[in-house]
């Protein structure tokens, strides 16, 4: 299995998720099963299906989640020491050239992506696009909504 690379804040909450899962909807999905049996015939108990239904998102869930943290290649982007060049776990200003509007994105992994929170996924065309650049460079984007241009202003890894 491939490595899934996470930084240490992403880890940390797919760790928390798994802890939620097992000590408390894991328990609870349990318990509202074992109430739906205790309402008698089970062929026509829509409480016992949905109940059911449940277990098997969680217990999928748990899975799934134990498999990510055991391929995970945590990153601690403030250990990081690049150079100066764009890589996973840093954070990046920009400046979009045609409107000069500014953002900032870190690059995270896939699981961790949020563009609300400026967290962008490493497999992102941006992301693919800015890896390796430094500041000054301009990086070419090419999105479902054309061509862009940015000029990195800065690379931190915090």
């Amino acid at each position: 299995m491939a490595t899934i690379p996470l930084t240490k804040r992403g880890a940390e909450k797919l760790r928390a998720e798994l802890h939620r899962l097992k000590t408390v909807e894991r328990p609870a999905v349990i318990n509202a099963i074992a109430e739906a049996r205790a309402q008698g015939d089970l062929s026509e108990n829509a409480e016992y299906d949905a109940a059911k239904d449940k277990q098997g998102f969680i217990e999928g869930r748990i899975l799934e989640v134990e498999g990510k943290l055991a391929a995970a290649q945590i990153i601690d982007p403030s250990a990081l020491d690049a150079g100066g060049r764009v890589v996973f776990g840093a954070t990046v200003d920009l400046e979009e050239e045609d409107s000069g509007e500014q953002v900032t994105y870190q690059i995270v992994g896939d699981d961790e992506a949020d563009l609300k929170q400026g967290l962008i996924s490493v497999s992102s065309p941006i992301a693919r696009a800015l890896i390796g650049k430094e500041a000054g460079d301009v990086a070419e984007v090419r999105a479902p909504g054309g061509v862009k241009h940015y000029e990195i202003v800065e690379v931190r890894y915090i």
